[in-house]
């Protein structure tokens, strides 16, 4: 601030010591006795004055502008933090309502907006106000007339300025702030735990409807109902656009319900604690499985981040991995790159089963696990998940009907209730929905089978 002040006066100073330079230059321009010698004299003392001022110019300007950029730096930093911080908090219905290049210009452009506008203010502001009076002053000097019709309009012209640019500013850190004053619908942590000793891993969906925040008005489930056993196999099957991965969305409580309630060991989804529940009771392994640009230990550690080095390489056993990844020169240091791009779909899938088994979950969630392999690395993927799903809970969403055959229950889904359930011989034999489904798999695979025998 010293700084800013100093600048300031130094910015008043110079034009006035310029003028006294100049009208040494014009009187002697105009005599031509003695010139040399008392020209000279006249010149130096207010030279030598206008170049200790720029010089005490440049060095404080260079001084607080350093000052106040390690502070915006700060200051943003701080504000981004809080900013990713509240994202993180929001629930899934938030990201589906807002675009993420929206979210990332929040993180990126209008933190540097506020950062620019900070400092801004802060130096143009200081160096403003003294400025001004230094300026009155010299005016008044220089033409008391001229100060006396500068007093009147810059009031006006500084009364207007003021009232826009506050209308603009309370805008503007509206808009900076307003996704940090968001209150997600789901909290990210709170509420009721199970003992873990005494969780069975009993789920039921008691006559769920749920719609989607951004289509409120077409509910994807209507009165759905389904009894999952503890440590049975049951599989959701059906038509795309069934539900079946809305049951899964809802079970990790990525949404709460509309109307009817999912029911945990006798205990109501919605009053246990999310974090506890999804970091420590539902293990998810989806069809796209995400891995993060850094080791191969690291992205399985994720699943459970107080796990040791020997617990990540059971699970890695378990799934199937440790084998494919001790091949690797590096082993389990080897980095994988963004979203897995030096690993295969297969090895991608069996990291992301190890990554879901670490944390020894009671209820295993499989969403199209394996539908996006191809017969050999669905055939690797699929012993994996036979070698963790014993013992457990496990809720399958398939789309081949014949990696489900042997669950325990098959759930056939239809426009968002459920048509159908039994065993697969029970299901093929009563000759509905799931007979259908399997009939019309089966001409798909002779079909593409026909056409490239030759490849």
């Amino acid at each position: 601030m010293v700084s800013a002040l100093i600048v300031a006066l130094a910015n008043v100073h110079i034009p006035l010591l310029l003028g006294d330079v100049v009208n040494v230059v014009a009187k002697f321009t105009r005599e031509t006795e003695n010139e040399g010698r008392s020209y000279m004299q006249e010149i130096y003392v207010p030279s030598v004055k206008l170049i200790k001022y720029c010089v005490a110019q440049a060095i404080f300007t260079f001084s607080y502008i350093t000052f106040l950029t390690r502070m915006g730096e700060r200051m943003a930093d701080s504000l981004r933090q809080q900013l990713f911080t509240a994202l993180l908090e929001q629930d899934i219905a938030f990201y589906d309502q807002h675009k993420t290049g929206e979210l990332v210009n929040r993180l990126t452009a209008d933190v540097q907006d506020f950062k620019s506008s900070f400092k801004m203010c802060i130096s143009q502001g200081l160096r403003s106000i003294t400025q001004i009076v230094g300026c009155g002053v010299s005016i008044f000097m220089i033409s008391p007339q001229m100060a006396g019709m500068t007093a009147v309009l810059v009031p006006v012209i500084i009364g207007t300025g003021t009232a826009l640019g506050g209308l603009l500013r309370a805008l503007s850190r509206e808009a900076q702030h307003q996704f940090i004053k968001l209150e997600q619908t789901i909290p990210i942590r709170g509420g009721k735990k199970i003992p873990y000793h005494s969780l069975m891993g009993n789920i039921e969906f008691r006559n769920v409807s749920f719609a989607y925040p951004t289509r409120c008005d077409q509910e994807v489930l209507h009165d759905f109902s389904l009894h999952i056993p503890a440590g049975k196999v049951v599989a959701l099957v059906g038509v795309s656009g069934g539900g079946k991965s809305t049951v899964a969305q809802l079970l990790e409580r990525f949404y709460d319900v509309k109307s009817g309630s999912i029911m945990l060991d006798g205990v109501d989804l919605r009053t246990l604690d999310p974090s506890w529940l999804r970091g420590r009771v539902i293990g998810f392994i989806n069809q796209e499985p995400v891995l993060f640009a850094t080791s191969i230990m690291e992205n399985i550690r994720y699943g459970y981040p107080e796990a040791t080095d020997a617990e990540v390489i059971a699970a890695a056993k378990t799934a199937n991995a440790h084998e494919f990844v001790e091949s690797f020169p590096r082993g389990y240091n080897t980095v994988v790159g963004e979203r897995g791009v030096t690993v295969s779909g297969g090895q991608k899938q069996r990291i992301a089963i190890a990554r879901a088994l670490l944390k020894n979950p009671r209820i295993l969630v499989l969403d199209e696990a394996t539908s996006a392999l191809d017969a050999e690395s669905e055939g690797v993927v699929q012993a994996a998940l036979e070698n963790c799903i014993e013992g457990r809970t496990v809720l399958i969403i398939a789309h081949r009907l014949s990696t489900i055959q042997n669950a325990d229950v098959i759930a056939v889904m239809s426009h968002g209730k459920l048509a159908e359930i039994g065993t697969h011989h029970q299901l093929k034999k009563l000759g509905g929905i799931y007979a259908d489904l399997i009939q019309q798999q089966q001409k798909e695979e002779k079909t593409a089978s026909k056409r490239f025998w030759w490849i």
